[in-house]
């Protein structure tokens, strides 16, 4: 906290939701192209949680993820396939396989142009 940190920095907990994010959402475009999906935009609004964990030890208790894609093109995924998508980017993840925290993914938008 300031005034021991720069406040425009970007601190531990900022670069472990970040990176989680990114890890997602790489294994989703990869997925994604790999039907043939064509991903126009993906933005994240990723958030984490601080607090103290069951040994009672400052952690990251929840990192909650919210993707907004939008896809453009002749094969577009429907609902079901976006959650198979999520759901396989999320076990193929390395990041989220590291991870002790709890990890969220809330979709956001309408995902077709």
């Amino acid at each position: 906290r300031p005034p021991l940190s720069v406040e425009a920095a970007v601190d531990p907990e900022e670069a472990l939701v970040a990176s989680l994010s990114a890890c997602h959402m790489l294994t989703f475009l990869y997925l994604a192209a790999r039907k043939n999906f064509i991903v126009e935009t993906y933005r994240d609004e990723a958030a984490g949680t601080m607090g103290k964990n069951a040994e009672g030890k400052l952690a990251m208790l929840q990192i909650t993820l919210h993707p907004d894609i939008h896809f453009v093109g002749d094969t577009l995924p429907t609902a079901d396939d976006l959650a198979a998508l999520h759901h396989a980017a999320h076990e193929e993840c390395y990041v989220a396989n590291t991870m002790k925290s709890e990890v969220r993914v809330e979709p956001v938008g309408t995902p077709v142009k």
